[in-house]
């Protein structure tokens, strides 16, 4: 079982949002936005927020812009995760990817089972790490980025959550480059 431990400080993590869709605008992204409030909620910072169509080009080019950009930790997309023709986001974040965090996917997919059932197989939510940055795929509905951030997420992106968490690795990530 984890633990949160008060002796150690809190670290905030900056993070992108990503929403991927063909029709979503700022206006009536409700993902995207419920991403942002639960991130700040949770006193991390929303270093930045952009909605691009599916499309593998605009989505590895605004993920390598971010993971260029010194000022973000971790990435959190949503949308684009199904398995629909237009749904092109884990092929995208491959593209980036120097390793894949499989637990990830697994872990979503076996929380939103508990929820959804058998229909959390359509689900193609992915991690990974791109030269320091994390990076996390969440299917597009509201639900999905709510189960995906309070039962995953932010509990690896809190740094006093024990026996570890993603944030005490950070310093170690680009140790191969």
């Amino acid at each position: 079982m984890t633990t949160t431990s008060s002796d150690r400080p809190f670290l905030p993590v900056n993070i992108a949002v990503l929403t991927v869709s063909d029709t979503r605008q700022e206006a009536d992204d409700r993902s995207g936005r419920s991403l942002c409030e639960m991130i700040e909620a949770a006193d991390h910072r929303v270093a930045a927020r952009a909605i691009v169509r599916d499309e593998v080009p605009l989505i590895v080019e605004t993920l390598r812009g971010w993971i260029a950009d010194p000022a973000i930790d971790c990435v959190i997309s949503t949308g684009g995760t199904g398995i629909t023709g237009r749904d092109v986001t884990p092929e995208a974040f491959r593209q980036v990817f120097d390793k894949e965090i499989e637990g990830f996917g697994e872990l979503f997919r076996w929380i939103s089972y508990q929820k959804i059932g058998t229909s959390t197989m359509q689900s193609r939510a992915i991690g990974g790490v791109a030269d320091g940055t994390y990076l996390f795929a969440l299917p597009g509905s509201p639900g999905a980025c709510k189960d995906g951030w309070q039962e995953v997420l932010r509990p690896q992106l809190d740094s006093r959550q024990r026996p570890c968490n993603l944030v005490e690795l950070m310093p170690r990530l680009r140790e191969h480059l």
